[in-house]
């Protein structure tokens, strides 16, 4: 008898961490498998988006399903089912919280999911056959499902290791001490926020710099900075001893549950706003100038640049709202208004394009074009640089 199969010879059952390693392994993998197929699809399509070869694209996809099925056999098939059964075990020892319910049912669609795989992958076709392409591709939907959310299950088991109580909390004389401090100093403009996240016990920590005399002292509150009630539950030479401190965080959520990254729709066709502005340049008459203001301001399945902004800033607001925080709320109306203010943009750009349409004119032939002989860069040359963007870095834990 083995080693491996001999109760007595000890437990050689894999860690926790090498079961969250595994699951982290195949969606790394998965993640690969995903950006390698998006170019290859983008070599299918047109400059708008349309697919020109279904083909290759058909290849494409096909190639990306054998991928995956081969990442979960290397990385994930034998430590699935151990994985969940671990993420169970941590996830009836957390405090109660709000998210826990998704959790388990998170955990419940793995288990299934899995279930179903090793059901299919239990009766292989025969290789480079259509029943295996067509296996394949029916195993998508579900190895994506742990390619999507397997990181629940992964966390779940990483904090089993510890990481959910504060190592080094404050007496209660000190939470309060160092609370009123950080009031005033969030009062004078001198508490500079720095990262958050949520703990298992489903409440906000954020790191800050207290800044004073010059000097600065990293402190983490809990509760919403922006609203009354916050304190502070610890303070730090630096961040990284904060983190060793503190609670670990939990992943965070979603701001829509349904989608998937691994199972996005095709792209609808559309025109770039350069296309459209060389639409106007390159144009000799005003139709041709009212169909690429009209082009901009298109609604549906193919919508124009500003109808697509209105969305981005719409979503924006949304994502804002759902961080459930004070200035969350504040950020998420001024951008439900600008959202407002684009729409009215996008309908006076459409009256205007239609009024200029209907001028029926084109450009005076006294516009001449100037003679210009344009020579190619040198071999070797380096475009132009693009001006730094403007805005502070962000910061991540």
């Amino acid at each position: 008898m083995t080693p491996a199969n001999n109760p007595a010879s000890g437990d050689l059952r894999p860690s926790a961490a090498e079961l969250s390693n595994a699951a982290s392994n195949f969606r790394l993998r998965m993640s690969v498998i995903d950006c390698a197929t998006d170019a290859a699809l983008d070599k299918t399509r047109d400059r708008h988006g349309r697919t020109v070869h279904p083909a290759a694209a058909e290849a494409a996809r096909a190639h990306r399903d054998q991928a995956a099925v081969e990442a979960y056999r290397t990385h994930l098939a034998p430590h699935a089912e151990a994985l969940l059964d671990v993420a169970r075990l941590v996830l009836g020892d957390l405090p109660p919280a709000q998210h826990l319910a998704g959790w388990h049912a998170v955990l419940d669609a793995l288990h299934t999911t899995t279930a179903k795989i090793h059901w299919i992958l239990e009766r292989p076709g025969a290789p480079n056959s259509e029943d295996e392409r067509a296996q394949h591709a029916a195993l998508w939907p579900h190895l994506t499902v742990w390619a999507d959310h397997g990181y629940i299950a992964s966390d779940l088991a990483d904090q089993r290791e510890g990481g959910q109580h504060q190592k080094s909390p404050l007496t209660d004389e000190e939470r309060q001490t160092w609370t009123e401090m950080a009031v005033v100093a969030q009062r004078k403009g001198a508490l500079e926020l720095i990262e958050s996240w949520y703990t298992a016990d489903g409440q906000p920590i954020t790191l800050a710099y207290l800044v004073e005399d010059d000097e600065s002292i990293v402190v983490a509150l809990r509760g919403d900075p922006g609203a009354p009630g916050w304190q502070v539950i610890g303070h730090y030479e630096h961040e990284y001893e904060a983190g060793r401190d503190l609670p670990a965080p939990v992943p965070p959520g979603v701001l829509r549950p349904d989608l998937s990254r691994h199972n996005r729709p095709a792209p609808a066709p559309e025109i770039s706003l350069q296309d459209l502005l060389r639409d106007v340049v390159d144009g000799r008459s005003a139709g041709d100038v009212s169909n690429a203001l009209l082009g901009a301001v298109q609604r549906g399945y193919a919508a124009g640049p500003m109808v697509r902004l209105q969305e981005l800033v719409e979503t924006s607001a949304q994502f804002a709202s759902a961080l459930e925080t004070v200035q969350g709320r504040q950020v998420a109306s001024r951008l439900a208004a600008l959202g407002r203010q684009i729409e009215f943009l996008t309908r006076e750009v459409h009256e205007a394009a239609e009024d200029l349409g209907a001028t029926v004119a084109v450009l005076p032939p006294h516009r001449t074009p100037v003679v210009r002989v344009r020579t190619r860069p040198a071999v070797g040359t380096s475009p132009p640089v693009p001006p730094p963007i403007a805005g502070l870095a962000v910061r991540h834990r």
